[in-house]
């Protein structure tokens, strides 16, 4: 983020404190992430991720004694597992932590880059869980002289559990601010033009650098428990179009082209069809050649990378499949950053 033009004011008392330009500020915010895959790291984290009442709505009489007791003393160990399969060397941190930052500076470069009056949008990003906290992103932003702010979770289908949580949290901070921000709030774009075809592009791309052809192609999204979609939430319906608009933008059919949800926890009924079941059953039935395709993350991490590309792919193989590839999230990529950058100027309308 650009250090702020600190001015003095024009009239006004002398000891009056320096204030920066006014500005536009863009925050990118995606879930979280743990800071490090070693026990402690893990349990402040899954914490902070499994006390939220947004995600968890379960009594709390009977969830906190379950939580305190038993899942955070034995599932740090193994979800820090499972992140050291795929954690960053080079950077020392989480695949997800490394994509963000770069989707914010790239979406920052473009900024930059464009025509006069865009050098006044400053771009940051932050995680609903762990760090760089959103508190932590908003203060900073205002101490640079946004007085405008739009705040862009990267869920492309609304739910309560990620959209309205983060947001949550923005607002949690803003409540303790003396002067405020103007806050605008990034939409779900799980049927948007932009975003279907930044899919489309990046799902073509990836086959074609294949040497063979997929007889199936899932969409994996992640799972919610089922009280939730009879209880008001979107996430399902949303999903489901954003697969229906996939697949018909790829050319597949009802035969070739499935949704499914993944990363089901607890023993509650969750949204249906499971993907590993399914994956295991196509396996079974003959399919040979299979590929997952997530559009539900804007951004490689945990659920991508290690349960789909090395956990199903697993499933596959042991049930008769030959042939498994896990088509990669848009990222940071051309064509991800162009599809964020439509997105943010369409709600930056009358600001910029």
């Amino acid at each position: 983020m650009n250090n702020p033009t600190l001015l003095q004011p024009a009239h006004g008392p002398g000891d009056h404190p320096a204030v920066p330009d006014d500005r536009i500020g863009v925050l990118l915010i995606n879930l979280g992430t743990p800071d490090a895959t070693d026990y402690w790291s893990m349990r402040r984290y899954l914490k902070e991720f499994l006390s939220d009442r947004r995600v968890i709505d379960t009594n709390p009489l009977l969830w906190w004694p379950l939580l305190n007791g038993v899942i955070l003393t034995t599932r740090p160990a193994r979800s820090g597992a499972k992140y050291d399969l795929i954690w960053n060397r080079d950077k020392d941190e989480s695949p997800l932590r490394t994509i963000t930052r770069a989707q914010a500076e790239g979406l920052a470069h473009r900024f930059d880059a464009k025509k006069q009056g865009d050098e006044n949008v400053l771009v940051d990003w932050a995680m609903r869980y762990g760090t760089p906290s959103i508190a932590d992103r908003l203060e900073g932003l205002q101490r640079a002289g946004a007085t405008r702010i739009l705040l862009a979770p990267l869920y492309p289908q609304y739910s309560a559990t990620s959209t309205a949580t983060a947001l949550d949290k923005a607002y949690e901070a803003l409540a303790a601010m003396r002067w405020q921000p103007a806050i605008r709030t990034l939409p779900p774009f799980h049927d948007h033009p932009a975003y279907i075809e930044a899919l489309t592009g990046s799902v073509s791309d990836h086959l074609a650098t294949l040497d063979w052809q997929p007889e199936m192609m899932l969409a994996s999204f992640h799972g919610l428990p089922k009280r939730y979609l009879t209880e008001g939430d979107p996430y399902y319906c949303q999903a489901m179009k954003t697969g229906r608009l996939l697949s018909t933008a790829l050319r597949y059919d009802d035969q070739t082209f499935q949704v499914v949800f993944q990363s089901r926890f607890g023993r509650e009924e969750w949204l249906q069809p499971y993907i590993e079941p399914t994956v295991a059953q196509l396996g079974r039935d003959g399919v040979r050649r299979l590929a997952v395709v997530m559009p539900g993350f804007v951004a490689d991490c945990l659920e991508t990378l290690e349960e789909i590309a090395i956990g199903i792919s697993e499933t596959f193989t042991q049930n008769g499949g030959e042939k498994f590839t896990a088509i990669p999230c848009l990222n940071a990529t051309d064509q991800g950053l162009t599809m964020i950058e439509k997105l943010v100027r369409q709600e930056l309308a009358g600001w910029l």
